[in-house]
């Protein structure tokens, strides 16, 4: 690691009835990956936006290259060599690669814009990089894990001598994971200092010289990476010593009844033939590689997605799903992987999203019972441990995790027999991972069934109690979780 070149020192900042930041501090250097770690709402994203002028400090200092620095909007970070990535990837998908990359500050000729020489700039950042993608390529057209490499591009062509990473890795798979790493430190290796922002601990560990750990909007230390260990970092982020050992039986009764039997199902490409059956109390866990088709079943199951063909069976009786009313009419509750685009409304408050699926039930004449409507969102704040200032929050300006607390509330609210929960824990910290395990152990032994799809097999061998594996479009495997294990899931992920 070289000299410092970034410092940021007793940074405060408050909102209404929220202390975001409270005198925090981080200090990175040239050729360093720091990693910045914490739970959700612990302030990560505010310090970023503090850094890169969204938001405006009340006290603190910044130090960058030596000098004293405030930044008033992110353009002029940019301009500095101050860059973010952002989780959410903010690419105009009807553009091309090198329009988006030089979008408000393209080349020009003869008073029009020199696609030509976008196109050329284009593919020398991207051999600097060792990307292969065509410039020219509609953005659209582009996997998540290319667009990533587009964003990184475009960090580096604003001549960055700081980067930020939010949540890089999210949506990719592991060849593009190790593509991103591989580009990291490259990076690295040519002296840029790097913010690692992520919730997933082993790649903390793999790429990261470094950890900085806030907690509830305030510093809790830095770590070397190589002389601290997982334990020391979660207990840093929470407080506390957090188990999560694999499940190694099924919780559930053999005399369970089947409360949802699929047969035959068939929507699409991605979904073939596929049949399971999912009992009282039990969590089903889906399991396959990125593409194995099984977000594509939960979609046709819920309505959201037309199927082909195939039967459907609530405790025994035949039911037609058309859509995700006929699907919640039945006692299903689906909670998307993408939350912001089908799981919540982010311009409306904590109350009116987790009442968004039962409204019914709290009008009262031509109104809305808002004591009734409030009670019954504090009741699921609480058992959730949803950090929100009061149920008139805009979700919008709740962390990731807390959002994703409040779809769970959403459904838990209609009081789903029958829940479908995909990808519950992505983009989500630690501790709030550790919530969200107890919650879905807890609806289990209420009654309640699961299908849980997850991309990550440490999560399919802690909570499953039975395993179905996918690969492209069909059921390969259906596993008891006390013969599970992490090579038996990927042998039948990667059957043909």
């Amino acid at each position: 690691m070289g000299e410092v070149i970034l410092t940021m020192k007793g940074i405060d900042k408050s909102f209404p009835g929220v202390h975001a930041l409270d005198h925090v501090d981080l200090e990175v250097r040239k050729g360093e990956v720091h990693a910045l770690m914490g739970e959700n709402g612990a302030g990560k994203s505010t310090l970023m936006k503090v850094l890169t002028g969204i938001y405006t400090k009340d006290s603190g200092t910044i130090t960058y290259e030596g000098r004293e620095v405030e930044f008033h909007n992110p353009k002029e970070a940019q301009e500095a060599g101050i860059v973010i990535v952002h989780q959410e990837l903010n690419m105009m998908n009807h553009l091309t690669v090198a329009q988006n990359i030089f979008i408000g500050r393209e080349f020009m000729k003869g008073g029009l814009i020199d696609d030509q020489k976008m196109n050329e700039e284009s593919r020398k950042l991207f051999s600097q990089l060792g990307i292969d993608i065509d410039p020219s390529e509609k953005m659209g057209n582009l996997t998540v894990g290319k667009q990533q490499m587009c964003e990184i591009a475009k960090a580096i062509s604003h001549e960055a001598k700081v980067i930020i990473f939010d949540e890089p890795s999210a949506a990719l798979t592991e060849a593009e994971i190790e593509e991103l790493f591989k580009i990291i430190r490259d990076l690295r290796a040519k002296q840029l200092g790097i913010v690692y922002i992520s919730h997933r601990m082993d790649e903390i560990k793999v790429i990261t010289d470094r950890v900085t750990v806030m907690r509830d909007g305030g510093y809790v230390g830095t770590l070397i990476t190589e002389e601290c260990t997982k334990d020391d970092i979660i207990n840093m982020m929470v407080g506390r010593v957090i188990y999560e050992d694999p499940k190694t039986h099924s919780t559930v009764p053999d005399d369970a009844p089947v409360v949802l039997k699929v047969e035959h199902l068939n929507a699409g490409k991605m979904v073939r033939d596929v049949s399971f059956e999912l009992r009282k109390g039990e969590i089903l866990g889906f399991s396959g590689l990125m593409g194995a088709g099984r977000t594509e079943t939960a979609r046709a199951l819920f309505g959201a997605d037309p199927k082909e063909s195939g039967d459907i069976y609530i405790n025994g009786k035949k039911v037609e799903i058309h859509s995700p009313q006929d699907a919640v009419r039945n006692g299903i509750g689906y909670l998307s992987e993408d939350r912001k685009r089908y799981g919540i409304v982010v311009g409306k408050t904590v109350a009116e999203n987790s009442t968004m699926a039962s409204l019914k039930d709290f009008v009262k004449g031509l109104f809305i019972d808002k004591k009734k409507e409030n009670d019954a969102t504090r009741k699921y704040i609480d058992r959730l441990k949803t950090k929100t200032p009061s149920v008139d929050q805009l979700v919008v300006n709740l962390s990731g995790g807390n959002q994703q607390k409040v779809v769970v509330a959403k459904w838990l609210v209609k009081n789903c027999d029958i829940l479908i929960f995909d990808e519950p824990t992505r983009g989500i910290d630690v501790g709030a991972k550790s919530e969200i395990y107890h919650l879905m152990n807890e609806l289990a032994a209420e009654g309640k069934s699961i299908i849980m799809i997850s991309s990550e097999m440490t999560e399919i061998l802690r909570m499953s109690d039975r395993i179905v594996v996918m690969c492209e479009g069909r059921k390969t495997a259906e596993i008891d979780i006390a013969e599970a294990t992490q090579e038996k899931i990927m042998h039948a992920a990667t059957l043909r």
